[in-house]
């Protein structure tokens, strides 16, 4: 799922290396430097500890700083390429049934989980080991004894805490995602019924986001014990490696194995190695809630295409229409909502989908426009179909951009000229804010009719076409539809009477009966 530069991430692996190793090295280094300088050698002696202490100094801000630069560049690739399938996933199925406050939390706080596991985890996890390996094996040699003491601490403050600090706050670190999720769900649904709640009071939109954020604040602050545990730990185990070292160096350098300028080198060592050791915890940590983030991403990736992304273009046939056989309706990880439900839709018919709220409306036009599977039955969409939904998205841009979405190589001309056939006279570079705010609510519903006509349909599914709108304005509408989709199969989906009678049959998803209506006058 994950695309990595690899030779990227070597090099950066190996900066972060030089980086930690020259902060180990420069502590080592200034600490034989101090002592081999207390037995006032000739200065020559001393040049070179002084040029690599110098180096180190420099070297040290140096890698980082290209460390740094080298990571985030594959980091960012890595989150650029997971986005792109993610959104590439979500052109091959649908928006509708979709949470979208937790949609958008996956796809911006969950993809970014990428960047956290190069930058936060592998790079220092790595470099954290291998400057460890590489000091204790110093430390060994000039003193197996306290070699072999200072391993056992590093090993308990580096692996040993780190690991069960990890295992203390793992169910926390899996639901943070969860939680950040909720969280957007909920201000994002309050953002978007800002009206409705300034007029009806916000209490209730406030009360969700409250316990969100209650609940994303507790997990994170528990995990954050834990954190403080591991770092608690740590500080001992590092402590205990500075006197192990300390009383196994002495006694060697009393009983002569230890050269006395090494005694600083051997104690000074492993108190360099805590900051470098203090860089994993929060790394196990972060990769925990990177899994958990990304499996989020998986879901979305991995999900099985329901869109109609991987339908094939509708073959030219002589006869356009709809044809359902006893078909069963229903989300795929949902509930079945229609069953026994048979359909005959050709050009010219007009047919009401009309039944209670949840009945399962707008999931029988999911799937005869192909959104989701039957679960039985069989669905024959013979050409083109347009979907005009129950709230049609408008974009905050101008009205040529939205019109394109239906589109995209129309010119100006063809977009004024579709315009007018739906009765509408707009500019073209004419602004209609988010969701068309800008627009009254009969010109936002014509020109996303306009822009499903666009699309040139053979059948034309409209979703609660006068939904919002007055008596005088839904009536001009109707009868600007009846002109305009005169030589198209319409399925109309409605609970408005006038809608119904303008039908030549209806179809009851509470009984998923086939019931005639009188002529259209």
């Amino acid at each position: 799922m994950i695309s990595v530069d690899r030779k990227r991430l070597a090099g950066a692996v190996a900066l972060g290396v030089l980086a930690q190793g020259a902060a180990v090295g420069l502590l080592a280094t200034s600490a034989w430097l101090l002592s081999r300088a207390a037995e006032h050698p000739p200065v020559l002696y001393l040049l070179v500890a002084v040029v690599a202490v110098r180096a180190l100094g420099l070297g040290r801000g140096v890698f980082r700083y290209l460390e740094r630069l080298v990571g985030h560049e594959v980091a960012l690739r890595a989150q650029a390429a997971l986005r792109l399938d993610s959104f590439r996933a979500l052109a091959r199925t649908t928006w509708l049934g979709r949470r979208g406050g937790d949609l958008l939390s996956r796809m911006i706080n969950d993809v970014e989980a990428v960047q956290d596991v190069v930058v936060r985890v592998i790079v220092p996890i790595s470099g954290a080991a291998l400057v460890i390996i590489g000091a204790q094996t110093m430390i060994t040699v000039i003193a197996p004894a306290a070699g072999l003491a200072t391993l056992a601490c590093v090993a308990v403050a580096a692996g040993l805490v780190p690991l069960l600090a990890a295992r203390l706050s793992a169910g926390l670190d899996r639901r943070v995602a969860v939680f950040r999720g909720e969280l957007a769900e909920a201000v994002a649904e309050a953002a978007e019924a800002a009206p409705d709640l300034i007029a009806y009071g916000p209490q209730v939109a406030l009360d969700r986001i409250r316990g969100a954020d209650r609940r994303l604040r507790e997990a994170e602050q528990r995990a954050a014990l834990a954190q403080g545990v591991a770092a608690a730990g740590q500080t001992l185990g590092t402590g205990a490696a500075v006197i192990g070292a300390l009383l196994l160096g002495s006694a060697g350098l009393a009983a002569g194995t230890v050269p006395p300028v090494q005694l600083a080198v051997l104690v000074l060592t492993p108190l360099a190695l805590a900051e470098v050791i203090a860089a994993i915890p929060p790394a196990v940590q972060t990769l925990a809630r990177a899994r958990a983030a990304l499996g989020r991403v998986r879901q979305v990736i991995e999900a099985p295409a329901v869109g109609a992304g991987d339908r094939p273009e509708p073959v030219p046939t002589d006869t356009t229409g709809v044809t359902l056989r006893d078909v069963t309706a229903g989300w795929p990880d949902g509930p079945v909502v229609a069953t026994g439900l048979d359909l005959d839709l050709t050009t010219g018919d007009r047919v009401g989908l009309v039944g209670p709220s949840g009945s399962g409306k707008t999931t029988v036009a999911a799937t005869i426009m192909g959104l989701i599977p039957a679960r039985a039955g069989t669905v024959d969409a013979r050409g083109r179909v347009g979907y005009l939904a129950q709230d049609a998205y408008l974009f905050d841009t101008t009205v040529a951009e939205n019109l394109r979405l239906g589109r995209r190589d129309a010119d100006d001309q063809e977009l004024i000229m579709m315009l007018r056939r739906v009765g509408l006279d707009l500019a073209l570079d004419r602004l209609v804010g988010v969701h068309g705010t800008r627009l009254s609510g009969g010109e936002a519903r014509r020109l996303a009719l306009a822009r499903v006509l666009l699309t040139e349909p053979d059948v034309l599914i409209l979703d609660e076409p006068t939904e919002h709108l007055d008596a005088p304005t839904a009536e001009r509408l109707l009868t600007d539809l009846d002109r305009l989709a005169a030589d198209v199969a319409v399925l109309m989906i409605t609970h408005d009477p006038r809608v119904a009678r303008r039908c030549d049959r209806l179809i009851d998803l509470g009984r998923t009966v086939d019931a005639r209506v009188p002529e259209r006058g």
